[in-house]
This record gives C-alpha cells, sequence and structure tokens, in this order.
C-alpha cells in the first residue's frame, strides 16, 4: 500500500501510457524501412534489421541494459543514412500521438502544483521524443524526461528510476507516483525504487514481453482522465 507522504511529481511511461496501445505489425514497418535502402533486396534487409531488434530488445528485458536505433542498424550490418530514418520515423507516426485526453490531464496535474516527467524504454534518440511533445502541445508541461537509450540501464533497473526522480528534482522517491501500463517494467520497477505506482491496464502485452516476477499496484485507473482525481485524494487522505 502507498504511504501517506505527499505526492509532488508524477512522471510517465510514453509507449503505451502517454500514447494509447497500438498492435503494431512490425516486421511491416521493417520491410517499408528497407525498400527505401534497397527495393529489390528489401525482405531480406528487412529480416536482418527485425532479428537484430529482437535480440536487442530481449538483452533490454532480461539484463536490463539500454540499446540504441543506432546499434539495431549496426548488428544488421545496414547502413542508416537520413533518408533511412526518415523512413523508419514515417513507418512509425501514427503510433506516436499522444492519448487524446492527454493536454487536458498534464495540464490539470501541472494547475495542482505537481511536476511531471517521462520515462520511457525506448531506441530512440531524445531529439526524437521532444519533437513528438512539442507537435503534441506538451513538451513545455514536461520538466524532466529519461530515456533508456540515454543512459545504461532499462526499466525496471533501479538506477533508472533513480535517474527520474533525480532529474525531476525530487530526492524521496514516495514523493513521486509512476504510472504505466506493464506490470513489470512500470509497475514493479517503481515499487522496487521505492515510488508509489499506477496502473493503466488497457495495453495487450505480447507474451514474451511480459517479464519476469509479479507486482501489484497502488492504484489501477482505466484512462488518463482519472489521474487528477486520484492524486487528489491521494494528498487529500
Amino acid at each position: 500500500m502507498r504511504n501517506s507522504k505527499r505526492i509532488e511529481g508524477i512522471a510517465f511511461d510514453w509507449a503505451g501510457t502517454l500514447t494509447p496501445w497500438h498492435t503494431i505489425d512490425v516486421p511491416d514497418t521493417w520491410l517499408q524501412v528497407a525498400r527505401a535502402i534497397d527495393g529489390d533486396d528489401a525482405p531480406a534487409i528487412a529480416d536482418r534489421l527485425l532479428c537484430a531488434e529482437r535480440e536487442l530488445l530481449t538483452r533490454c528485458r532480461e539484463e536490463h541494459v539500454s540499446a540504441t536505433l543506432d546499434q539495431v542498424f549496426q548488428a544488421a550490418g545496414v547502413a542508416s543514412g537520413p533518408e533511412v530514418l526518415d523512413a523508419y520515423r514515417l513507418a512509425w507516426e501514427e503510433h506516436t500521438f499522444l492519448d487524446p485526453a492527454g493536454v487536458r490531464v498534464l495540464r490539470a496535474l501541472r494547475e495542482r502544483g505537481l511536476t511531471i516527467g517521462v520515462l520511457s524504454n525506448t531506441l530512440w534518440p531524445a531529439d526524437w521524443h521532444r519533437e513528438i511533445f512539442e507537435r503534441d502541445g506538451v513538451l513545455e508541461l514536461i520538466d524532466a524526461a529519461v530515456y533508456s537509450s540515454e543512459v545504461p540501464w532499462t526499466k525496471p533497473h533501479p538506477r533508472i528510476f533513480a535517474n527520474m526522480t533525480s532529474a525531476m528534482g525530487i530526492t524521496d522517491p514516495a514523493l513521486c507516483a509512476f504510472v504505466g501500463d506493464r506490470l513489470f517494467e512500470d509497475i514493479y520497477g517503481a515499487r522496487e525504487a521505492g515510488m508509489p505506482a499506477i496502473w493503466v491496464p488497457h495495453s495487450v502485452i505480447p507474451e514474451e514481453e511480459l517479464g519476469s516476477g509479479t507486482a501489484e499496484p497502488d492504484a489501477t485507473v482505466v484512462s488518463l482522465q482519472e489521474l487528477p482525481e486520484l492524486i487528489d485524494a491521494w494528498n487529500n487522505a
């Protein structure tokens, strides 16, 4: 159970939490990228990229060490020039848009004086995420962001959660709630780091990505819109 300390900050997972859950045809996205490299050899290139990505993401999940998109291309033996990266971003763009309630919810939390953070397991560089938040009109509402691509760890490693609270200027993790859609990386990780954990169970996590261990959230919400009321209830208890 969550302790009685007043919540001063709230940090969010990105994909599947701040963005709605999408079931993505990952092989097809790599095929789109491969066509920008070599149309004749696209299926073989896409297979190499997919295998390299899966291997690195498995390491991220099992060993909690980070990886980058550059490492995917390097492991597949594929050059990643500007045109290739543009094709990659275009293939993923439809899956990057903020939850329609997101701007309202983040503004409501900011109006309550909360510090807002984002903590994401991602292969993408930080600049890409900043551009997405700017496009969606919430960049000014995010006080700090930590991306696994920029540090040595992935969730649920406690060090990455400590990085998050430190970047938010919060010295006691019990004062910072974490919101995520994955029980292992987000909820288990946050609880192990001493943070109250809020689960948004609207994502269909593939079995191979479930991770090990179990976790009990401090609260469950069906949508982001419930968060301001939940924080009010916690802070006024």
